[in-house]
C-alpha cells in the first residue's frame, strides 16, 4: 500500500501510507490545529504489545479448581481461531442456558474507534442481545453525576446548555469566561468519532482579541491555554461548591441577583436563599465563610462576583468537578450561579457544563443524521451505573440506592467486554483486581495486551482502526470520512463483527446477527441514512462509491441561533423544559423526595469524606486528569505517549516547595501511596501546580511489581492504583476518580523495569475443556 488514502481518529481526520514497513501519517489539510496525538498511530503496524493470536488463559483451559484467582497471574496458551470461537460458543451457551441473560455482564466503553459500523460497543452489545440479552451499564467515567443531576434540573441530558452556547458565541459575545476546572485544549484534541476541525484555539484567541477576560479556577495553572493569560485562581481541589455558595451570597448580599429571572424561568430558589443566608442552618455561606474552604482570598470572590453581575458572562464546570465526592453539586450550583445572573439564553452567557472537555462540544449542530447500527432492544431489566462494577462483581444481591430506586447488584458469572480497558478507567485498582476473580468466565476482544487482557480468560485478537474500512463521522463535525484500510491486520487480528459472525453461526444466530451482509454491505447500508437525508434536505448526497472514491463528504449544520436556552428564555410557556416544573429547578421536589442525606432537594455543601486522620497520613492532593500524550490509555505503546514519559514512568508534577520538604529533586524516581496502593512516577517540579497538590494523569497501562499479590505497586504509573472505588451520592453513584489523598517519597534502590510492552510469552498448550 505506497499511496495515501484517508482515514478518521477519535484526535482527528488524517490521510496515511504504509510503505517499506513503515507508516506515516498526515493530518487533514482544512485541520488548522492538529492534534499531536497522531503521532502514537504509526506504532500500531509493528508493536511487541499488539495481539496476534487467540489466547486463552491456563488455568481456565485446564479448569483448574479456583483457577479464577490466577487472573492476572496466570500464563496464557495460544490457540486457533477455531477453537477459540467453539470455547467462546460453547461457554455462552453454558451460562446463558444455566442461569440465563442476567448472568451476563456486556462491557464496553466506545472509545476503541471512530468508525460508525466496526464500533466495539455497538457490535458486542447488538451480539449479546441477539442472544437474549445482557446486564448492561449507565452513564459514564467522565460525566456520570452530571447525566443524572442535569435531567432533574434541566431536561435530558446533552440537550439544553451543550446546545446552547458555541465558540462562535463566545467569540463573538462572551465578556468574562469564568472556568471552573479549566479548559484544558488537551481536552479538546479528542471527540467520540471524530473531529476533523479542531477550532477552540482560534475561537479563544478572537474572544480575547475583542477584549474578552478569562477567569481559571483549577488547582492547575494549565488547566486554561496559557497564551490567554487567564487569570488564575488556583483552589483546593475538592471546594468549588464553597466558593460558588460565596460568589452567590455576594450576589444576594449586594442586590447583584437578576430577581426577575430567578422569578419567570426557575422553581424554588427562596429555599436555596434560606440555605446560602444561613437562615437554615445558621451558617451564612458568606466569602469568608467560602475562603476558609477552598483557600482563594474574600476579597477576591467578592470582585470575582461584582464582575460577573457586570458583564456578559458565562459559567462552565468541567468534568473534573463532578468526578469527586458529591459531583452532583457543582454541576448544579454552576446552573443556580448562572440563573442568578439573569444570562441563561443571551449570547455568549449563561451556563455550559463540560464545554472544552471534548473537541465538538460548542460546535454546530448537524443538520442530518448520521449512520448508526442498530443494538437490536435488550430486553433484560438489570443494569448497574457504569463505575459500580466492582461493587457488583464483589457483591452480587445487594441493595444500593441510585436515583431514587432501591437496585439490587445482579449474580454475574460471565463478563463479556470489547473496546474498552477498565484497568484505565475504574478506581482501586488493588479492588478491582479482586473483583476481576469473583465470575466464572471473561472474554475479552483486545488490540493489545492491557491489564484488562492479561485478567481474562478467552483473549480475541481484535484489529484495530487502521486494518480495516469504515465510515467516520461524529455529532458536530462538518466532514464525513472514508475510513480506508491503511494496513493489513496485525497477526491473526479479526474485526470484531467477523469474530461475533464466526461465534453467531455457532449458536445458530449468524443471519440474525448479521442480517446475511458482509462488511462493506454494511457500510454502503448504513451510509445510506445520511445521504437520503442529505438528498431530502436539497444537498449534494453521491451514492455511496462515488462517497468512497472521493474520501470525505461535507455535511451541512445548523444556523447558530442559541439553542434551546434562547428558545426558554424568549419564551418559557410554549417551550417549558422537559423538568417538572417545566422550569430550571433550583430546588427540587423530586430528588428531596428520595430522603438521601449525601444529595438534598437544593445544591448545598458537604464537607469531603476524608477522615481527618486521612489528611494527617497523606496531606497532598493529587489530581488524576485525563492525559495530553494519549486518549485515555489508547495507544500508550505509541510513540508521542512514550516520549513523555521520563526513565520509561509517567511523570507526576509536584510544586517545587512540597518537594523541597521531601527532598525530592526534578527526574527523580518517586513513591506516591495511601491505605489503598502505590505507585512509581517520575518527579517534575512545576509551580503551575498549586502547593499541596501533584498530578499524575490517567491512562499508563497498569503493571504490578507482583502479580500475585493482593496490594501491588504499579511500577509504571498508574494513578487508578491510588483513587477511592466510591459513588459520588446515592443519587447518581458516579465515579470519584479526579481526586484523592496521598503521601510522597524518594523511592530508594534500583526501581523494578517496566515491561508492559515487550512481548508476551506464552505456556505450551495443555489438555482441558
Amino acid at each position: 500500500m505506497d499511496t495515501y488514502k484517508t482515514h478518521s481518529s477519535h484526535w482527528g481526520a488524517f490521510s496515511g501510507r504504509y510503505s517499506d514497513g513503515k507508516l506515516d501519517v498526515r493530518p487533514h489539510p482544512g485541520d488548522p490545529h492538529p492534534s499531536p496525538l497522531l503521532g502514537n498511530l504509526p506504532a500500531v503496524a509493528d508493536s511487541s504489545a499488539r495481539i496476534r493470536r487467540p489466547a486463552i488463559r491456563r488455568g481456565w483451559l485446564e479448569g483448574k479448581p479456583g483457577n479464577a484467582q490466577m487472573r492476572g497471574a496466570d500464563d496464557y496458551v495460544e490457540v486457533s481461531w477455531p477453537q477459540a470461537a467453539d470455547l467462546v460458543a460453547k461457554e455462552l451457551q453454558r451460562v446463558y442456558g444455566d442461569y440465563g441473560p442476567q448472568a451476563v455482564f456486556g462491557g464496553s466503553y466506545g472509545w476503541s474507534s471512530a468508525g460508525r459500523f466496526h464500533h466495539a460497543q455497538s457490535q458486542v452489545h447488538r451480539f449479546l442481545n441477539v442472544l437474549g440479552g445482557y446486564v448492561r451499564s449507565v452513564n459514564t467515567y467522565s460525566s456520570g453525576a452530571a447525566m443524572v443531576i442535569i435531567p432533574h434540573v434541566l431536561g435530558p441530558y446533552d440537550h439544553f446548555d451543550r446546545k446552547s452556547v458555541t465558540w462562535d458565541a463566545i467569540e463573538r459575545s462572551s465578556e468574562l469566561i469564568v472556568a471552573f476546572g479549566g479548559m484544558a485544549i488537551k481536552n479538546t484534541d479528542v471527540h467520540g468519532g471524530g473531529n476533523s476541525v479542531h477550532v477552540v484555539p482560534q475561537k479563544l484567541n478572537g474572544a480575547r482579541a475583542r477584549g474578552a477576560r478569562f477567569v481559571l479556577i483549577s488547582p492547575l495553572k494549565d488547566d486554561f491555554p496559557k497564551e490567554l493569560n487567564a487569570e488564575w485562581l488556583p483552589i483546593i481541589p475538592g471546594t468549588d461548591v464553597a466558593l460558588m455558595l460565596g460568589l452567590a451570597h455576594v450576589l444576594v448580599n449586594e442586590g447583584l441577583h437578576d430577581r426577575a429571572f430567578l422569578d419567570r424561568y426557575t422553581v424554588g430558589y427562596q429555599r436555596f436563599e434560606d440555605y446560602l443566608l444561613g437562615r437554615t442552618d445558621g451558617v451564612a455561606k458568606s466569602p469568608e465563610w467560602a475562603s476558609g474552604i477552598c483557600g482563594i482570598d474574600a476579597d477576591a470572590i467578592k470582585n470575582l462576583s461584582r464582575a460577573m453581575a457586570g458583564a456578559r458572562t458565562l459559567i462552565t464546570v468541567s468534568h473534573s468537578l463532578q468526578r469527586a465526592d458529591y459531583g452532583e453539586q457543582p454541576v448544579w450550583l454552576g446552573i443556580v450561579l448562572a440563573a442568578m445572573l439573569g444570562q441563561i439564553g443571551l449570547d455568549g452567557g449563561g451556563y455550559s457544563y463540560s464545554l472544552g472537555a471534548l473537541g465538538n462540544v460548542g460546535k454546530h449542530l448537524l443538520a442530518v443524521p448520521l449512520p448508526t447500527l442498530s443494538q437490536f432492544k435488550n430486553p433484560v431489566a438489570d443494569f448497574i451505573p457504569v463505575a459500580r462494577i466492582a461493587d457488583m462483581l464483589l457483591n452480587p444481591g445487594e441493595e444500593y440506592h441510585y436515583n431514587g430506586q432501591r437496585m439490587h447488584y445482579p449474580d454475574i458469572r460471565l463478563v463479556y467486554w470489547a473496546g474498552g480497558n477498565p484497568f484505565h478507567h475504574h478506581q482501586d485498582i488493588n479492588r478491582l483486581r479482586a473483583a476481576f476473580r469473583r465470575p466464572e468466565t471473561i472474554i475479552v476482544h483486545e488490540t493489545a495486551w492491557t491489564s484488562s487482557a492479561r485478567h481474562a480468560d478467552i483473549v480475541l485478537p481484535a484489529t484495530t482502526t487502521l486494518e480495516r474500512d469504515d465510515i467516520g463521522a461524529a455529532d458536530r463535525d462538518p466532514l464525513m470520512i472514508a475510513m480506508k484500510r491503511l494496513i493489513e491486520p496485525v497477526g491473526e487480528a479479526r474485526d470484531d463483527y467477523e469474530i461475533f459472525s464466526e461465534i453467531a453461526r455457532r449458536l445458530g444466530k449468524f443471519e440474525t446477527f448479521t442480517e446475511n451482509r458482509s462488511s462493506r454491505e454494511w457500510l454502503g447500508f448504513l451510509y445510506e441514512t445520511t445521504r437520503k437525508a442529505l438528498a431530502a434536505d436539497g444537498h449534494e448526497a453521491p451514492d455511496f462509491e462515488t462517497f468512497w472514491e472521493r474520501g470525505e463528504i461535507s455535511l451541512p449544520l445548523k444556523p447558530d441561533d442559541g439553542g434551546p436556552a434562547r428558545v426558554f428564555r424568549n419564551d418559557p410557556s410554549a417551550f417549558p423544559l422537559k423538568t417538572p416544573s417545566g422550569k430550571i429547578e433550583i430546588f427540587s421536589e423530586t430528588i428531596e423526595s428520595f430522603g438521601y442525606d449525601d444529595c438534598g432537594g437544593h445544591p448545598q455543601w458537604y464537607p469531603g469524606r476524608t477522615k481527618s486522620e486521612d489528611e494527617a497520613l497523606y496531606p497532598l492532593h493529587l489530581v488524576c486528569n485525563q492525559p495530553h500524550q494519549r486518549l485515555h490509555s489508547q495507544l500508550d505503546y505509541g510513540a508521542f505517549s512514550r516520549s513523555t514519559k521520563i526513565k520509561d514512568r509517567e511523570p507526576v508534577r509536584i510544586n517545587p516547595e512540597d518537594a523541597a520538604r521531601r527532598g525530592i529533586a526534578d527526574g527523580d524516581i518517586v513513591r506516591l501511596f495511601n491505605s489503598r496502593g502505590s505507585c512509581l512516577a517520575a518527579a517534575v517540579l512545576s509551580t503551575d501546580v498549586h502547593n499541596g497538590v501533584m498530578q499524575l494523569a490517567t491512562g499508563a497501562w497498569f503493571e504490578p511489581d507482583d502479580r500475585t499479590a493482593e496490594y501491588a505497586m504499579c511500577i509504571h504509573g498508574n494513578p487508578n492504583i491510588l483513587t477511592r472505588d466510591t459513588g459520588t451520592s446515592k443519587l447518581a453513584q458516579g465515579s470519584t476518580g479526579q481526586i484523592t489523598r496521598v503521601e510522597v517519597e524518594r523511592f530508594v534502590g534500583e526501581a523494578p523495569p517496566v515491561r508492559i510492552f515487550e512481548k508476551m510469552t506464552f505456556a505450551k498448550a495443555a489438555t482441558g475443556r
